[in-house]
């Protein structure tokens, strides 16, 4: 098993953040396996997605109707609405794990792989990249 941590400076507002390019330089050259991607954050997750066409920015659209920032969470310290941000994992993953073919990850054509970063008060981010050999 080989493991990395990366650290990433994210915006004062929501984002979607494309690392797929880390991610792939972190695998390149290591054969066959699988990599992990772990955010070991209480409000952020992990994703693959479309980037570019409007789906990043349809994300974060959802993830305000779904979990509103003026719903009444218990949760309510750090900056109006940070609640839902800790709900959040429950539903984006703060981890996935993709299929490594000789150094390459196994996406499809149009996917990316994506930190989803709602939270405003955190913008210092790290993640876990592991790579396990088969």
């Amino acid at each position: 098993m080989q493991t990395e941590v990366i650290n990433l400076s994210t915006s004062s507002h929501p984002e979607v953040v494309d690392i797929t390019a880390r991610v792939a330089g972190f695998v390149a050259n290591k054969g066959d396996g699988i990599v992990q991607v772990f955010c070991p954050h209480a409000t952020a997750g992990i994703a693959l997605i479309e980037t570019g066409a409007g789906s990043d920015a349809d994300l974060l659209d959802i993830i305000d109707h779904m979990l509103p920032p003026d719903f009444a969470y218990r949760h309510r310290h750090g900056s109006p609405g940070h609640g839902a941000d800790h709900v959040l994992p429950a539903f984006i993953a703060p981890s996935i794990t993709i299929p490594v073919i000789e150094g390459h990850m196994q996406l499809g054509i149009w996917q990316s792989v994506v930190l989803v970063d709602p939270n405003s008060d955190n913008t210092e981010r790290q993640l876990r990249l592991t790579f396990l050999s088969g």
